[in-house]
């Protein structure tokens, strides 16, 4: 006769309220049972396999557990410029008198990037798509705080030195270089094991690459198998730029170089005309939709047209925070105020699903990550519903996505680590992040501004 043996769970999270994916409906009192870094078990706690274990038990009840949050398009140093940047009218790379990327030290990145993929696990994510300087120091840095983190460092043959003085300087040595790094980031930390780290090509943005390196990156994307990043009409400087060097407009730039494809994560993609909406709906690119920010500058993407035209919805916060939760209900609203009505078509949960599973898709992890379910990895966020703004819950993810913020996210959940509990990281010292973040920024606004 066949001894039963009840199953012994590396992790077993019990009595909160779940919402697997995102149009799934919720479970109440669920169970999750992660081993080996998978979700094994998912459902209700009275349906556990009798006298299940576990090596540790995270009890959530008030909780309500989601799939993890992934970041497609951020830029963790740039919590340097934050507070000030947001009222300049535009990014930082463009904006005298504040630090800029070729300002910032190996050991201030590093200082920076921590506190930056801090804030943002803190808040959910878990997993970053990052770019910016001195990547080879930065990408393993922040991943020893737990959350996933796929990084690559501008690719780009502009002398940034002078753009924010409007000189638009192509050296083909800087193009070399930029791209040789990301080659590198690609053989060191693409394709490891347990998916902890990747790379996408980024491409920094069509008017700090010329069309012939725009070209070349295709030609390096396609040898290898890696997707590109990108910035892309983000701005009236960049739309006017590549008009008066290509006669196009970025979109158009991008088609005719092989970029626009559906392997594409263009984030913005706020000035475009009627054709460029077709043309990167047709071709399935993955926006990686920045509502916050965006709208901090006064601009709205023009995203319900281009997600109708085919484009495929994700969401991002990009830089100066890292509150995807936040996001999400900029996401909903800005979607909203464009028709001018809410529609059954763009609820709380399409956003959800293009804060997760479209995430995961764009970061080539479909099927991996971005649900609850079993066979997944285990990646999962919980947020305390025990708080005064988002009592009563009649409908958790109306609520959530309605009156929820970052800093209601209680435990994070990463490939079966608990890599936060009870609002604070397990592997790291918060409080010498935050130091480290603080002195690297005041010392580099004391730079920028010659004193």
């Amino acid at each position: 006769m066949e001894t039963y043996t009840p199953p012994l769970y590396d992790v077993l999270v019990e009595g909160c309220t779940l919402i697997p994916s995102a149009f799934t409906p919720p479970i109440s009192d669920a169970a999750i049972g992660i081993t080996n870094g998978r979700f094994i078990f998912v459902g209700r706690h009275q349906d556990l396999p009798q006298g299940a274990g576990a090596k540790q038990r995270l009890r959530a009840s008030g909780h309500l557990a989601l799939p993890g949050l992934v970041n497609v398009h951020t830029h963790t140093i740039l919590s340097m410029v934050r507070g000030v940047a947001e009222d300049m009218g535009f990014a930082p790379a463009y904006t005298p008198g504040v630090p800029q990327g070729h300002m910032v030290t190996e050991e201030e990145a590093v200082a920076l990037a921590r506190l930056g993929a801090l804030e943002a696990m803190l808040f959910g994510s878990t997993l970053i798509n990052d770019t910016y300087v001195h990547t080879q120091l930065t990408l393993p840095a922040m991943a020893e705080l737990g959350l996933r983190v796929f990084s690559c460092n501008r690719i780009h043959d502009v002398d940034f030195s002078g753009v924010s003085q409007g000189k638009w300087a192509y050296d083909n040595a800087i193009g070399e270089k930029t791209l040789a790094e990301a080659e590198a980031l690609v053989q060191r930390f693409h394709g490891q094991a347990h998916a902890r780290t990747g790379v996408q090509l980024a491409a920094h943005a069509p008017d700090t690459c010329s069309t012939s390196f725009l070209k070349t990156i295709g030609e390096v994307s396609r040898r290898l198998g890696i997707p590109v990043q990108t910035h892309l009409a983000q701005s009236k400087v960049e739309v006017a730029r590549i008009r008066e060097r290509d006669g196009k407009t970025p979109a158009e730039l991008l088609d005719d170089v092989g970029l626009l494809d559906d392997r594409l994560v263009a984030a913005h993609c706020i000035h475009l005309t009627a054709e460029d909406i077709t043309r990167i709906g047709r071709a399935g690119v993955r926006l990686a939709h920045i509502p916050k920010g965006n709208a901090t500058g006064g601009t709205i993407a023009p995203t319900r047209a281009l997600v109708d035209a085919g484009a495929k919805l994700t969401i991002a916060t990009d830089n100066m925070h890292a509150d995807m939760v936040e996001v999400m209900r900029w996401a909903l609203a800005m979607g909203r105020v464009q028709r001018g009505l809410v529609e059954e078509s763009w609820q709380p949960e399409h956003i959800l699903y293009a804060a997760t599973e479209g995430g995961a898709d764009a970061m080539g992890l479909a099927g991996q990550i971005g649900a609850v379910l079993p066979g997944y990895r285990a990646d999962m966020v919980l947020l305390d519903l025990r708080r005064p703004h988002l009592v009563p819950h009649n409908d958790p993810l109306g609520t959530i996505m309605h009156t929820a913020h970052g800093r209601d996210v209680a435990h994070v959940i990463v490939e079966g680590e608990v890599v936060v509990r009870d609002g604070r990281p397990t592997r790291v010292d918060m409080e010498e992040i935050c130091r480290k973040g603080a002195a690297a920024a005041e010392a580099l606004w004391q730079r920028a501004r010659g004193s």
